[in-house]
């Protein structure tokens, strides 16, 4: 006769935290690859960026004016502050109307995520640690 006694420890809070601690680390991680992308996309022009292509800056003010931030282990929000750039930003990403001016898409934010997507995939693989 062979006998045996198991005992179990729970340690489901350990790995709740370990995942949480991942998600807010890899979103951070995308937020900024975003961020980076979309600076990166947008080029110094004297006139208008053609239509369909990232806007043009003058001085710079459009990529300074973009940030990220993670706001919990779900949410991160990329994109320019309002305080620097006003609301110009909203009929360049969407197009539409602006101080009575009609102004075509020129998206910068939606095309940047789309490129970094298959990298967020990934970068979440092994990410739980101990």
């Amino acid at each position: 006769m062979i006998g045996m006694k198991a005992t179990t420890v729970d340690e489901t809070a350990k790995v709740v935290q370990a995942v949480d601690k991942a998600s807010y680390r890899n979103l951070g991680h995308a937020a900024a690859s975003i961020r980076k992308d979309a600076v990166e996309s947008i080029k110094r022009g004297p006139g208008p960026s053609a239509e369909g292509s990232p806007p043009h800056t003058r001085r710079g003010q459009i990529r300074r004016a973009i940030r990220f931030a993670v706001e919990d282990k779900y949410t991160a929000v990329v994109g320019p502050r309002q305080s620097v750039v006003g609301q110009s930003a909203e009929p360049h990403e969407h197009g539409g109307p602006y101080k009575g001016q009609i102004y075509p898409a020129r998206p910068t934010m939606g095309p940047s995520m789309e490129r970094n997507l298959d990298r967020f995939a990934n970068s979440w693989t092994g990410s739980v640690r101990q």
